[in-house]
This record gives structure tokens, C-alpha cells and sequence, in this order.
């Protein structure tokens, strides 16, 4: 038996993120783009941590030091940057941005409502390894929804 040291976010993000989303790529075909650069504005720029894209787009946010509050804060931003971002489908295509944030351990859904830019925070936290099916089956279904 080995052990992990899970303290630091690149460890969190190798070992307990970066499989999640490699399995919901194999599941969903989607296209993943991680650390992927977009720019907006002056105001509105940056690099999201996990980019997914079917017909629906979906972005992922690690939560710096474990901190869901501050990372949903960051993915409420990025979802805003999204939303106005010129790759982004238009909004008769896509009426909602779906996000996660998550610590590897925990993860969190929220939404960007694109016409009346109305955020939803899911109050549900899931916890994994306990809710891992849980977490995987609405990643796929989000991805293979049309949002």
C-alpha cells in the first residue's frame, strides 16, 4: 500500500481531478481543452483549468486551496467571460453555462442563466470517493444535454 500526499493542487489536480475528466472525455467524446487562454476584454481574460465541449460547453475550476466559496466565485466569472466570448455558441443555442468547481475531493455545480445572466450556486456539495458515480453521471449528462 503507497500514499499520496494530497496537499499541494498539483497533486489534488493529477490525482483526483484529471481522472474524472479523462473518464467523462472517454464517455462523452467531448473535446477537452485544459489551461485553455480566452480573451474578452482587458477585464475578461485569462485561463480556464478544464474546457469541455460537445454540443454544450462545460468549464471546470479547481478550487485554489480547497476553497469551494472562492472557486465558484472564479467559475461565476469565468462563465461570464464565456458568455460573451465570441466562440461561444450563441445564446438561441445555448441558454445555459454549466460549470463545476471542485477541490478533487468535492464538487459543486452552478449555472449562468445567458438571458437574464442570473447565476445559480447548486447548494448540494458532493463529496468523492462516496459520490463518484454521482459527480460522473452529471458531467455526461450535461455534456450530452442541449443546454
Amino acid at each position: 500500500m503507497f500514499y499520496i500526499d494530497l496537499t499541494n493542487e498539483a497533486a489534488r489536480r493529477e490525482v483526483l481531478i484529471a481522472p474524472v475528466i479523462t473518464d467523462i472525455v472517454h464517455y462523452t467524446h467531448a473535446q477537452l481543452r485544459i489551461e485553455y487562454s480566452i480573451h474578452v476584454s482587458h477585464w475578461l481574460q485569462g485561463n480556464l483549468d478544464y474546457f469541455l465541449k460537445t454540443q454544450t460547453n462545460l468549464l471546470v475550476v479547481e478550487a485554489k486551496q480547497e476553497d469551494i466559496t472562492k472557486g465558484f466565485n472564479q467559475m461565476a466569472v469565468e462563465m461570464i467571460s464565456l458568455d460573451q466570448w465570441e466562440k461561444t455558441p450563441a445564446v438561441e443555442l445555448q441558454p445555459l453555462l454549466v460549470g463545476a468547481v471542485t477541490t478533487g475531493e468535492a464538487w459543486r455545480f452552478g449555472t449562468l442563466n445567458r438571458q437574464s445572466k442570473h447565476i445559480t450556486q447548486d447548494l448540494s456539495l458532493y463529496r468523492v470517493p462516496g459520490e463518484l458515480e454521482m459527480v460522473e453521471r452529471f458531467l455526461c449528462a450535461i455534456l450530452a444535454s442541449k443546454l
